[in-house]
């Protein structure tokens, strides 16, 4: 007998499918809170059923249209004024309506940790957040993907009202920059950041460019699509097998546990750095020491500073903490008693997921406190792997993996989405390959701008001062890769923000991001709304050599050249004659010029400024209090330009 009524129930279930193929849908960029760009036409798409009739409304303007055999559509409204909040309606089978919409400037801010760093751990960070009421800027924040094709739409992601709520885990640079902007030019900002802490410029490079590049002429991309999916279902069994750790069944926290075949590491650093190499996932650290009379009786503090990932400690055998956030310190509060005089043990299981692993803060972080002289843990440690992706075959299976996979996934969806400009702030994963980000960098804003159909500005970071200082000159990728940045300063509409007076030397993520998002934003104001403006610091444009001297010329000398220093003293300027050896050089301002010279050099031939990792006495600014940024007067070769 035929089943009417189950033949019903099938009929109403394939209709609703239908319907559910017939819906419009809208890319993630589109939400409410969101902005578009404002004196641009104004780009709106999606999908629906093929020859689905769509009708947009916005603003008193409306477009109609009907979707493509493949199911997309997209209309273009005319260059509209700044302002709002107005509703964006888009009507087919079905209708979505997105509230509190603004028109103002868009800016694409991308990069990789120093980008991604957030508002609440930035100096400041607690006051910041309280306050960033800023209902005019808007913020969108790009979810981390990767993908070997260029994707239609973002991973996540939804448009938010800068506020106290919103802010805080929002990039520290981007809302810094934003609300320069925002203040100076009295429009509706919106920000889209879209970053990945650790990454090379290559993961950020679409393949149509990066195919061109000798290193991946002849790649096969179905083949290493193929390669990557089993790696991927190695890294599932090795994930599987984390959660049976062999450290934790075998009781490693335990002080009894037998040492016998544990190796020692110097902390802190991270294990990168040492015979561990690139690999990710579980390694237990042990610290035994001796501690005198009086620590049993007060409550102590244990402090580790970072780890990356996240980590589980044990003190004497007894869990004390755990934290899950690579950027933050760790500090555990020991109960009296805890401690006693004489041997105690520290034991951090650490578990890394992907990029850099291990306890890697400064060595006065790693320390013991009762209120008195802290005790130092820093120096060597016993450490033993519970288990490595490189004991398991598992290659690097992460965005540096292989070309262009967080632009497929991160740029490529949210290209059609009309810009202002640009921000960026990465370059400390190409370090050892900073001669061939001359041509990576430019390239990389060269495809950008072509696939937006238009020469955005676009304004970058350059890297801050890190790592030790040198006492004396030296040549180092760092400075490679800065001048590879400001080589970039050929193509048009283009700015830079340096960076070299607020790093950290023990920390490659300093904290003033206040500064960096001021600078860019003076940059951006220049390049991209045209004011007459001090936007950076002194800029060297030529020299001369007179006798036992070189004299150099700057230009964007704004009120004038001055040596930031409480004696007038010019430093970090360096001097050479035909050998090539440089030494320390004394420098003498003299109006928009700078004479240099040095008593050990009387045939000078070439100078040198700021060129090191860590330049923390280079003092030449204007009065605009904006630092000059690193040059070299030679053409030498560098270390890396191989």
């Amino acid at each position: 007998m035929i089943n009417f009524k189950k033949i019903g129930l099938l009929l109403l279930v394939q209709a609703a499918g239908l319907a559910v193929l017939g819906q419009v849908r809208m890319p993630r960029i589109f939400s409410d809170n969101m902005l578009v760009q404002r004196d641009k036409p104004l780009k709106v798409w999606g999908w629906a059923a093929a020859g689905e009739a769509v009708t947009v409304r916005f603003n008193g303007q409306q477009a109609r249209t009907k979707a493509a055999r493949d199911g997309s559509w997209q209309v273009l409204l005319k260059p509209m004024t700044f302002g709002g909040p107005f509703e964006l309606s888009v009507t087919g089978k079905n209708s979505l309506v997105y509230k509190n919409v603004l028109i103002g400037d868009v800016w694409i801010c991308s990069g990789q940790s120093n980008m991604e760093w957030i508002l609440k751990d930035a100096r400041d960070g607690a006051r910041e957040v309280r306050e960033s009421s800023y209902p005019s800027i808007r913020l969108f924040t790009v979810k981390r993907a990767m993908s070997f094709t260029p994707q239609q739409d973002v991973a996540g992601g939804t448009w938010q009202e800068c506020g106290p709520a919103t802010s805080a885990d929002f990039s520290a640079v981007a809302y810094f920059f934003g609300r320069k902007l925002h203040t100076d030019e009295k429009v509706p900002i919106g920000l889209i950041s879209t970053s990945w802490g650790g990454t090379n410029i290559e993961a950020w490079t679409s393949w149509d460019l990066m195919k061109q590049d000798s290193a991946w002429q002849h790649t096969d991309l179905k083949e290493i699509e193929k390669s990557q999916a089993t790696m991927m279902k190695k890294l599932e069994d090795f994930r599987a097998l984390l959660q049976q750790d062999k450290g934790t069944a075998e009781k490693w926290f335990d002080p009894a546990t037998s040492v016998t075949g544990w190796k020692t590491m110097a902390l802190p650093q991270l294990w990168e750095q040492t015979e561990v190499g690139n690999a990710d996932g579980v390694v237990w650290f042990r610290k035994d020491f001796d501690l005198p009379e009086g620590w049993s009786s007060k409550p102590a503090t244990l402090s580790l500073g970072p780890i990356d990932d996240s980590d589980m400690t044990y003190v004497n055998g007894l869990p004390v903490g755990g934290t899950n956030q690579y950027n933050t310190d760790r500090n555990y509060t020991l109960a009296p008693g805890l401690l006693h005089a004489g041997r105690n043990t520290v034991v951090v299981k650490v578990v890394d997921n992907g990029g850099g692993g291990g306890i890697y803060g400064q060595p006065q972080q790693l320390s013991l406190h009762n209120g008195g002289e802290p005790f130092s843990l820093a120096g060597s440690w016993l450490y033993k792997a519970a288990a490595l992706t490189t004991d398991f075959g598992i290659q690097d299976f992460g965005p540096n993996g292989f070309p262009s996979q967080l632009f497929n996934a991160m740029i490529a969806p949210v290209v059609p989405y009309a810009i202002k400009g640009g921000i960026w702030y990465q370059g400390e994963s190409n370090t050892f390959e900073a001669y061939k980000y001359r041509s990576l960098f430019p390239q990389m804003i060269n495809d950008w701008r072509r696939r937006w159909g238009y020469d955005f500005p676009f304004v970058w970071a350059q890297l801050a001062n890190y790592m030790a200082p040198s006492p004396v000159p030296v040549t180092t990728e760092w400075a490679e890769l800065r001048e590879a940045q400001t080589r970039t300063l050929s193509l048009p509409a283009t700015g830079q923000a340096v960076l070299i007076d607020i790093g950290e030397a023990g920390d490659i993520h300093p904290r003033n991001k206040q500064d960096v998002g001021h600078r860019l934003a003076l940059a951006a104001e220049k390049v991209a709304y045209g004011r007459n403006i001090v936007y950076s610091g002194p800029v060297y444009k030529s020299m001369k050599v007179e006798g036992n001297r070189i004299v150099l010329s700057f230009e964007n000398t704004g009120g004038g050249l001055v040596a930031k220093d409480r004696y007038g003293y010019l430093k970090g300027f360096a001097i050479a004659g035909a050998d090539g050896k440089f030494v320390w050089a004394k420098a003498t301002i003299l109006g928009n010029s700078i004479v240099v010279y040095s008593d050990a050099v009387q045939q000078p031939v070439a100078v040198r400024y700021a060129w090191a990792d860590n330049p923390d006495d280079a003092n030449l600014y204007n009065t605009e209090n904006l630092p000059a940024g690193p040059f070299r007067t030679d053409s030498w070769k560098g270390i890396t330009e191989h």
